[in-house]
């Protein structure tokens, strides 16, 4: 295969978003793989302008995205929002320079690739020719990580998950509103939602995103298209999607059948093997995996690996990743590794 940048010490990378909490996390994630870096750019829109983040040591200053000029840029880590992806990452693509984006924008655009480096490396080809590659939803990352062993050996014709997202997902000022509606319940105060849909503290909300005139709400809709983009087409998945009242991880229920003969026992020792998962799955113990666990960690936890016995050649998984690392920054930082990786 033909190395998508020529080989060099080091290369300029812009991170795009780099105030936010995915920004923030691809910097550390950068520093801590020690990427080659030979000059870091960190970009925001107006309102961060002239402000600093650290990388390293160094403080650097916050470029406008509205001013910046993505000329000699090699690659641009972008997570920024879909309305400011589809703005300006054609902008640096035409400029010569990779774009990984961890917004929605692209994820369902024929001649986008949507990449999980574990899963489908090989459709980074695609990136040829346009230069963007979308990373995908954070929940649907975690999930077909677990899937891909299992999908190679024996093919899965149908996934039901369900989701307990944490409320990270959402943004940083609804883990503040986790926090400040904790504090209220018990100190005996009112807790007002102003930016999930209810009240998340001691409670949980059947409802990420907006709905959609099918009754499904938009967050299911990209964890079921997402998923057969990435792996199958031909395999049938349904998703619920819910946020819980955890700060960081999301965790994830899954219910999959198989074309063929597949137990808990040799599904246990192809998750044991797979690159990126790490198997919890000690019942005699107690012991699964839990947000608590996965937080600040790169691996897909999985456990509570079991045979379905109401349903012929099916399975249980319970599934847990950080879901900003993993679920967003990790994963656009490998997409970048290869992206420099020579044959």
């Amino acid at each position: 295969m033909e190395p998508f940048l020529s080989e060099k010490d080091g290369y300029v990378v812009a991170v795009v978003g780099a105030t936010g909490a995915v920004g923030q996390t691809m910097l550390e994630i950068l520093a801590e793989r020690d990427f080659p870096i030979s000059e870091l750019v960190v970009v925001a829109s107006s309102r961060s302008a002239g402000s600093t983040v650290e990388f390293k040591g160094k403080d650097y200053v916050v470029q406008d995205l509205e001013t910046f000029d993505p000329t000699g840029s090699d690659i641009a880590l972008f997570s920024a929002g879909g309305d400011t992806s589809r703005e300006h990452a054609p902008r640096f693509a035409e400029a010569g320079c990779y774009v990984v984006d961890n917004s929605s924008a692209w994820r369902m655009d024929e001649s986008v690739a949507l990449v999980v480096p574990e899963v489908n490396p090989h459709a980074l080809e695609m990136a040829r020719e346009n230069r963007i590659i979308a990373n995908p939803n954070c929940s649907t990352i975690q999930l077909v990580v677990a899937l891909k062993p299992l999908h190679d050996a024996v093919a899965i014709e149908r996934v039901v998950v369900s989701t307990y997202q944490a409320v990270s997902g959402a943004g940083g000022k609804a883990i503040e509103e986790l926090a400040e509606q904790t504090r209220n319940l018990l100190s005996g105060k009112e807790a007002e939602a102003n930016i999930l849909p209810a009240r998340i503290a001691f409670n949980v909300i059947p409802h990420i995103d907006v709905f959609l005139e099918d009754g499904y709400t938009r967050e299911e809709h990209k964890m079921i298209e997402e998923t057969r983009k990435i792996m199958d087409a031909d395999i049938a998945v349904t998703a619920t999607t819910v946020r819980v009242p955890v700060f960081y991880g999301h965790s994830e229920a899954v219910n999959i059948t198989f074309s063929g003969p597949m137990d808990a026992g040799r599904a246990r020792e192809l998750l044991a093997d797979a690159e990126g998962v790490c198997v919890v799955d000690d019942p005699k113990g107690e012991d699964y995996p839990m947000p608590s666990m996965a937080a600040g960690s790169d691996p897909v936890w999985v456990g509570r690996i079991r045979n379905d016995h109401s349903s012929f050649n099916s399975l249980h998984l319970w599934v847990v990743a950080d879901n900003v690392r993993k679920g967003a920054a990790l994963n656009a930082v490998q997409i970048a590794e290869i992206l420099i990786r020579q044959p």
